[in-house]
């Protein structure tokens, strides 16, 4: 890992970190501060959406069990106002629930392990890198589009 190129990548970039654990919150705000990234933290689907509405971010993290709605949920209401924002979901329940991107909406879906940090500061790392329009479908979606074509 080349933490300079990471810590580059982080520059000015806030992200929005939603799980009701303190826990869990503080060890993967503890990581992304320390690469240079800006951090919001809510500790529910409904608080994080009320800030998410209040001030969009380019990327969050959530949990998937949360008190009330469930992660899924969080990104569902994110997706409606803002579908290009990058969401990673992280669950240690990933393999019993079968939560993939397909089926989540998210961007990356995480396991909780010991590997989640390295996998945690990847993910965000490769997301923000990744434009709108290399979302997978996204420019061939828009060219039909233009061009009349049903697709």
């Amino acid at each position: 890992m080349n933490s300079a190129s990471e810590r580059s990548n982080a520059a000015a970039v806030r992200l929005l970190l939603v799980d009701d654990h303190p826990a869990g919150l503080a060890a993967r705000t503890s990581v992304l501060t320390e690469l240079g990234f800006s951090i919001a933290t809510a500790c529910s689907a409904e608080a994080a959406l009320v800030k998410f509405l209040a001030e969009p971010f380019p990327l969050v993290v959530t949990d998937y069990k949360l008190p009330g709605k469930t992660g899924v949920d969080l990104i569902a209401g994110i997706r409606a106002v803002a579908p290009e924002t990058r969401i990673v979901l992280i669950s240690g329940f990933v393999d019993a629930l079968g939560l993939t991107e397909h089926s989540t909406g998210a961007d990356a879906v995480l396991t909780k392990s010991a590997n989640e940090v390295s996998q945690l500061i990847r993910a965000v790392n490769r997301l923000l890198r990744r434009t709108a329009a290399k979302k997978p479908g996204t420019a061939k979606k828009a060219a039909m589009k233009k061009s009349g074509t049903a697709g």
